[in-house]
């Protein structure tokens, strides 16, 4: 960071500048844990001489098993674009209100798990829904591994409840896709011609005030050759909206690619992954009993609002040891 002409490039400066806080971090949380260690043995030596303290050896063994565990978690995130922010996208299912509800409570679980984490979330993209919900949501949080935390959360999630919506008081079943991709490095090349897209401007319709009724600030952009659709409202300005909506593309064609490849390789291996609308991920239940189970991992839960609220560690936690022993095997 002190080389000469090191911040003539704001890009490149702001990623070192990131990765250095990752590993200041990290040697923080190493020698927290030596200090605890050693706090550790002075009370063990007390307590062998007679000392009352065994309240705080289990005060100190708590907060040593929480340092080590987030550790562990952090080993576990050794994908190629885990440490990266990420960007997320939510999309209801066939359903109506019912599934555009259930989108808008997701969107809310997920923004509360980036503020338990201490990641900034910030909302580029909300089309409400006609009564209730969203018809789509793209969320960019900014945090340290927030890729690799969040990417557990790609895929189906459905929900079993009695509907608010139902004067019968019927239960409804329904769903929303959520998509997960790394906000990608402007070093990775990813060829996108200008004559591939189609860039439209409107009205942005979430709150702003004024500004917001009277400019074609937001943009969309489409990519003809894949029918990828990417959108960006909440800045005032139409030039940096498009900036955004450009980044959103970069990264969703990129997974793209990704996505292609880990299917050519499944095949290879004689796999077949259905990953297509339907196959979910997890399942909700609120009626008639509460409980949220991950399908892929077998992990459950029974208190549902904690989860909702924002407690996804243990599901998170579940696929990436998963995914750490998928490794090994």
């Amino acid at each position: 960071m002190s080389a000469p002409g090191f911040w003539d490039k704001p890009e490149t400066a702001q990623e070192v500048g990131r990765k250095r806080a990752r590993v200041e971090k990290r040697i923080a949380s190493g020698e927290e844990i030596l200090n605890k260690d050693s706090e550790l043995d002075v009370l063990l030596e007390l307590q062998r001489e007679g000392e009352p303290v065994d309240a705080e050896i289990d005060e100190v063994m708590a907060q040593l098993e929480k340092e080590i565990t987030a550790i562990e978690m952090t080993m576990k995130l050794s994908g190629e674009h885990d440490e990266r922010d990420v960007i997320l996208a939510i999309h209801p299912g066939a359903g109506g209100t019912e599934s555009q509800d259930w989108a808008e409570m997701l969107l809310r679980m997920y923004l509360r798990y980036a503020e338990r984490k201490g990641w900034s979330a910030e909302i580029v993209d909300y089309q409400s829904g006609e009564e209730a919900g969203l018809k789509s949501a793209t969320v960019m949080v900014r945090g340290d591994y927030a890729y690799g935390y969040m990417k557990s959360e790609h895929g189906v999630h459905r929900l079993v409840r009695i509907s608010p919506f139902d004067a019968a008081k019927r239960r409804h079943t329904s769903f929303a896709s959520v998509y997960v991709y790394p906000d990608i490095d402007e070093e990775i090349e990813i060829e996108i011609n200008d004559k591939d897209l189609r860039v439209d401007t409107y009205r942005s319709s979430g709150a702003g005030g004024q500004h917001v009724n009277v400019t074609d600030s937001a943009v969309r952009i489409t990519h003809l050759p894949t029918g990828i659709v990417v959108t960006c409202q909440n800045e005032r300005s139409q030039h940096k909206n498009r900036d955004v909506a450009m980044k959103l593309l970069r990264s969703k064609l990129y997974q793209l690619e990704v996505d292609k490849r880990q299917e050519d390789q499944e095949k290879l291996e004689g796999e077949k992954k259905d990953i297509a609308f339907g196959s979910q991920i997890r399942s909700y239940v609120m009626q008639p009993y509460q409980m949220i189970k991950d399908l892929r991992t077998g992990y459950e839960v029974g208190d549902v609002q904690r989860v909702m609220d924002g407690d996804l560690d243990g599901f998170v936690e579940a696929y990436l040891a998963a995914g750490a022993r998928k490794t090994a095997d």
